[in-house]
């Protein structure tokens, strides 16, 4: 396992106690997550793109269309800014100014690369299906040539990141305890609803496991 070295840009100025730069603390938020979102400069503007991403071992991989602006802006040497933000609870404190939210949040920055080796390539997309529904790539239809060479995909190493977290209740001054309001945290979670199968599906067919 590499070490991650956030460097001053990096590291955590509001709340610098929330911040997090182990690799394991990173590694987990990143593991929970499925949505990134791409910040880049695209002629001279920034632009964010919201993707998703998988992560095997010490690099987090995305995907794009071999078309796409961001992929070709990206593999003109642009650096990157990739964040992950997963919504872990409302805090509803005693006075507006005080409620807040429990968050997990990792920036990583850097410049990507395009994985073109062929067996590295679809050992990727591989992943990427594995990830979200174990089991299922060997099940589907091999990726045909045509639908590889459309299909880029970019890695990054994560030796530049950072992760903030916030956990706990409200934080509310001591004269304000006593006020009559209820106080406390709202927690959240995504879930998948059962499964509905495409109208053209034969019969016999078991859904996938719904993923956690």
């Amino acid at each position: 396992m590499q070490q991650n070295s956030p460097s001053e840009f990096t590291r955590v100025k509001r709340a610098p106690t929330r911040g997090a730069y182990d690799i394991a603390t990173i590694h987990g938020i990143l593991d929970a997550g499925t949505v990134c979102h791409i910040g880049h400069i695209v002629d001279g503007r920034p632009v964010v793109i919201p993707t998703f991403y998988w992560r095997h071992e010490d690099r987090v991989y995305w995907h794009g269309s071999t078309a796409s602006r961001m992929i070709k802006t990206i593999l003109a040497g642009g650096k990157v800014c990739l964040t992950v933000t997963l919504l872990d609870a409302w805090v509803l404190a005693r006075t507006s100014f005080h409620h807040s939210a429990n968050y997990r949040s990792v920036l990583c920055f850097g410049r990507p690369v395009l994985v073109d080796d062929p067996e590295e390539k679809l050992a990727a997309m591989r992943g990427f299906v594995e990830r979200l529904f174990p089991g299922r790539w060997d099940t589907l239809r091999p990726p045909n040539a045509q639908e590889i060479k459309a299909t880029a995909i970019l890695s990054m190493p994560l030796i530049e990141a950072s992760a903030k977290i916030r956990t706990g209740g409200p934080i509310d001054d001591k004269e304000d305890m006593d006020w009559p309001v209820w106080a406390g945290l709202l927690p959240l979670r995504t879930v998948a609803d059962p499964p509905i199968a495409d109208a053209g599906l034969a019969v016999g067919h078991a859904p996938p496991a719904t993923p956690t």
